[in-house]
């Protein structure tokens, strides 16, 4: 993949560009981003140096793969303006949630190479987790390359289309619940003395530290958990306690209502 388009210039758009600029996957004049909304465009130019336009069709013109950083309510609307400005050897990348490989080759042409992607907000700094999806047109290479983009500001792994939904649920929306978690834990150190600014700092860096202990040891999250309770001790009376609240059973309902919505979504 020597060029790059892409169509959106919002958070996520820009984590992209800044993720394939910053890691030296693409050089920033490989680069090329569409957006109707101009003071965007300046954004992106002058925080990365790329090329922009207004005209989406010039864009995808440009580059050997196009990736589509926009809502998913107007993304039929988008396609139908670039449609005829697809190449059959470019590579096509959909952020959109809940828009299925299936409406992609409806919209651009099932001889395509389409490429379902799910990332995440903490792609803004630079540790997205992101599902690709692809069709069956891409080739292993291909694959390769749009797994290089994601990985340039994260991780990503490809995963069935059937598990789309679900990743929604467990990476895509799940910063919200984890952020609420956050958020209650500051409010619980405020509670018992602790200054703001300074409670969130501690609830942040341990669930930061907590989360990388999972990735990094290879532990089940049960295993790391019975570490920190010591008999008898403040942690167990902690976890007993959230055990009681529903702590476990509200996060798998929260998340399994998330993927409802979006099947919904997906139907409509």
């Amino acid at each position: 993949m020597k060029s790059l388009a892409v169509i959106g210039a919002g958070n996520m758009g820009r984590a992209i560009i800044g993720g394939v600029i910053n890691s030296g996957l693409l050089k920033a004049e490989n680069v090329i981003v569409s957006d109707p909304y101009e003071p965007s465009l300046a954004r992106v130019k002058e925080e990365y140096g790329t090329k922009t336009t207004t005209d989406s069709c010039e864009a995808v013109k440009a580059a050997d793969a196009v990736l589509f950083a926009v809502k998913p309510n107007i993304i039929g609307k988008v396609f139908a303006g670039i449609r005829d400005a697809v190449d059959d050897n470019t590579i096509i990348i959909s952020i959109a949630a809940a828009t299925s490989v299936e409406f992609m080759e409806a919209s651009l042409g099932a001889d395509k190479k389409i490429v379902r992607v799910m990332p995440n907000t903490p792609a803004l700094v630079g540790e997205g987790m992101a599902a690709l999806s692809p069709n069956r047109n891409v080739t292993e290479e291909e694959l390769n390359d749009v797994l290089g983009i994601f990985n340039s500001f994260g991780k990503a792994e490809v995963v069935p289309e059937s598990l789309m939904d679900a990743v929604v649920g467990v990476s895509g929306s799940s910063p919200a619940y984890v952020f609420m978690f956050i958020e209650a834990m500051a409010d619980a150190a405020v509670l018992t003395g602790m200054p703001r600014a300074q409670a969130y700092k501690f609830a942040a860096q341990s669930v930061y530290g907590a989360a990388k202990m999972v990735l990094e040891t290879g532990k089940h999250p049960g295993e790391l958990k019975d570490m920190v309770c010591s008999p008898g001790g403040t942690t167990i009376v902690a976890v007993e306690t959230l055990e009681a609240c529903g702590l476990r059973n509200a996060v798998i309902q929260g998340q399994v209502a998330c993927v409802e919505k979006l099947i919904d979504m997906a139907n409509k």
